[in-house]
């Protein structure tokens, strides 16, 4: 079983905001294989079910970003999934350009509050991660920049985005996540 992880804001008034780009991911994977993220287990929304014959539970956790971990902690001890091989994050990242992912097996938080809180519960920074790009911060004011809403232009790429993710998610389930590195991580595009 995989356990899949998009971080965002719980509240409605952040949808559609630069830091919420996980759970659009989840709500993507949601829609295109039909599972439901409707029930609510370990301070998250979650939705079970087969994505090309892989079992996976998708996680939106509940606890606004900077509390991530204490909804993830929780599904991998009760599912007893291992961080490191059956899991992936799914995050906004400031320092891509919109619309671009890239997929890494593990790493630091990055400055990423939600990757850090998730990080420190685990005890570990081994996990794969997909993280979405969504431009970096031109006026300083790193809060109003990821709690704020795209361009029509920009929401166009985040939008195309999404099928860059659920490709490097299906190469991830297969068990070749070099593949989605070598494929997805290309140079950027400004």
């Amino acid at each position: 079983m995989y356990l899949i992880v998009g971080l965002g804001n719980p509240e409605r008034k952040y949808d559609g905001t630069r830091h919420n780009v996980g759970f659009e991911a989840i709500d993507a994977i949601s829609k295109k294989f039909g599972i439901e993220v409707n029930h609510k287990e370990h301070k998250g929304l979650v939705g079970k079910g087969l994505i090309n014959g892989h079992k996976v539970i998708l996680l939106k956790p509940q606890t606004y970003m900077n509390l991530s971990g204490e909804s993830v902690y929780p599904m991998t001890e009760y599912y007893e999934i291992d961080p490191t091989a059956e899991m992936i994050v799914i995050s906004d990242d400031v320092s891509l350009s919109t619309g671009n992912i890239r997929v890494r097996k593990k790493g630091s938080a990055g400055g990423h509050n939600g990757l850090k809180n998730i990080i420190s519960l685990l005890g570990t920074n081994e996990f794969p991660r997909i993280r979405v790009g969504v431009g970096e911060c031109e006026h300083g004011d790193m809060v109003n920049h990821v709690l704020g809403h795209y361009d029509a232009e920009d929401r166009e790429r985040v939008d195309a985005s999404m099928e860059k993710v659920i490709g490097a998610l299906e190469l991830f389930l297969e068990g070749d996540l070099d593949a989605a590195m070598n494929k997805y991580n290309v140079k950027e595009i400004k």
